[in-house]
């Protein structure tokens, strides 16, 4: 399925909760569907503004919560605290995220269940479900720390020539 073909079915399951379609949420979901990061809110509102001045941040996270209500897009709980969105998963698979960037990478995991049960089992549990989110810094900001890196000891190797 293409992205206007996700935007058209997006739209109608809001639509079937109750939702208006209005082209402030047609352009959140345009945002969403056409990235591959993990999104702050702020950075989705900024984004859909430049092409759909009338948004307004309030609605970014209305649409946000009813697409997390039906499963289209996944919270990512970051380290620091706030909170980041990504289109969900198709399927059960984890997530592989940048610290750097947001990027964002879906992946299937080892099989969890032997785990789960040790643990829910040591604590008294009954466990259902789990969540796993991996951080990182990915290939490409790797590579831009590595060159910042080099740029700045030859910096500092130039300067001390000139001081010396």
């Amino acid at each position: 399925m293409n992205t206007a073909e996700n935007i058209i079915q997006w739209m109608n399951m809001l639509t079937e909760r109750g939702c208006r379609q209005t082209d402030a949420r047609r352009k959140i979901i345009e945002v969403i569907l056409t990235t591959s990061r993990a999104m702050e809110p702020f950075e989705i509102f900024e984004i859909g503004r430049k092409q759909y001045p009338g948004l307004g941040l309030v609605t970014v996270y209305r649409t946000l919560e009813k697409l997390e209500s039906l499963h289209l897009v996944q919270r990512v709980h970051q380290p620091g605290g706030c909170n980041m969105y990504i289109r969900a998963a198709s399927g059960h698979e984890h997530l592989l995220i940048c610290t750097s960037c947001g990027q964002a990478v879906y992946f299937s995991g080892d099989d969890l269940t032997q785990f789960m049960s040790t643990v829910g089992s040591q604590f008294g549990y009954q466990v259902s479900d789990h969540w796993l989110q991996l951080f990182g810094t990915c290939q490409n900001c790797q590579a831009q720390m590595q060159r910042e890196a080099l740029s700045k000891s030859t910096e500092e190797v130039e300067c001390g020539k000139k001081s010396g």
